[in-house]
């Protein structure tokens, strides 16, 4: 079952290091670059980033094209501080409204795309406290580097930190508990993504078109699985890029998570044909969420929604048709 796994490591794995912001541009070509942030609550980190990004990725190497940050309707200074530091600021709500609103990461990442124009568009979680930019370089080069890669998963080590001790290895939890389990039941051959959650990845416009986006925490295991099955595993790829520090999320909101990606995972399972179920699973989870020395009951909607392939949205497809060609 794992036989695929050991040449797909070999041939589809790379370093961060191989690929210096020099080596990218001088492979990058007729290619246009988008970068996106998605953000909520992140005016400590996102001016930052996009600083960053900014100096290095487009001043001094032009290898940056458009440079978005999508407020998720924040409740701080995160589209100020990302405006002041040289993004273009898309707030959620305002992009293909009439299509309504949904809440989540996925659906900031669907819209997202919907309004930038690079051919090759890369994702980066706006809460990272180490960024370099070698984490859009990274994940570039195996794109501008080999027209057969479409799609390139960051991988790293998470270090948790728990008061003023540091578990180096200590991250992840529901990757290694939830996310990594349910890849080896169903899909062995994508069992070798180190970090199959990775909030940071790259793909070609071409094809991120063409799948649905979950609008909640299992965008990220939806993507992966279903451009698995479109373009098969040797299209796509992953990059080391070192280690990533961020906020960490309390036990609750991990058991949240962990509801959204079992409830894609079944989505995916049933939208293959491989389970047959009389009755669709529930998408309410109880909790006991401790509150000093006590406990609180809270009911949470965990259910999955999905926005459909943006290349089947009309208005969408009408501006692909009238922008000038993508490099494919």
């Amino acid at each position: 079952m794992f036989t695929e796994i050991g040449p797909w490591l070999d041939t589809r794995t790379g370093r961060a290091d191989d690929w210096p912001p020099e080596a990218v541009l001088a492979a990058k070509g007729n290619h246009t670059v988008s970068v996106v942030l998605p953000a909520r609550d992140e005016e400590r980190t996102v001016g930052q980033i996009v600083g960053r990004i900014r100096r290095e990725l487009q001043e001094r190497f032009p290898l940056v094209d458009e440079l978005v940050v999508v407020d998720s309707c924040s409740t701080d200074a995160t589209a100020r501080v990302a405006a002041d530091a040289g993004a273009r600021v898309i707030h959620q709500d305002a992009v293909l409204s009439r299509y309504g609103a949904l809440p989540g990461k996925g659906d900031a990442l669907w819209k997202a795309l919907a309004v930038t124009t690079g051919d090759l568009v890369v994702f980066i979680d706006a809460d990272l406290r180490n960024f370099g930019t070698h984490f859009v370089t990274g994940l570039l080069g195996p794109l501008v580097s080999d027209p057969s890669v479409v799609y390139v998963k960051g991988s790293y080590d998470r270090p948790l930190a728990d008061g003023a001790a540091t578990q180096p290895h200590g991250g992840g939890r529901v990757t290694e508990l939830v996310a990594r389990p349910l890849i080896n039941l169903h899909w062995p051959a994508l069992a070798g993504f180190i970090q199959p959650l990775a909030g940071e990845y790259a793909g070609r416009r071409t094809v991120l078109e063409r799948v649905p986006f979950v609008t909640g925490y299992g965008v990220e295991l939806a993507l992966l699985v279903d451009l698995f099955d479109m373009a098969g595993l040797s299209a796509l790829a992953q990059v080391d890029l070192g280690v990533r520090v961020h906020s960490h999320q309390t036990i609750e909101e991990l058991g949240r998570m962990a509801g959204h990606i079992m409830l894609t995972a079944w989505s995916r399972l049933k939208r293959e044909g491989r389970i047959v179920a009389a009755d669709r699973p529930q998408n309410r989870m109880l909790q006991f969420c401790h509150v000093g020395n006590g406990r609180t009951l809270r009911v949470s909607d965990v259910g999955v929604h999905e926005r459909p392939p943006l290349i089947t949205v009309p208005e969408y497809a009408t501006a692909s048709r009238l922008a000038p060609q993508r490099e494919q």
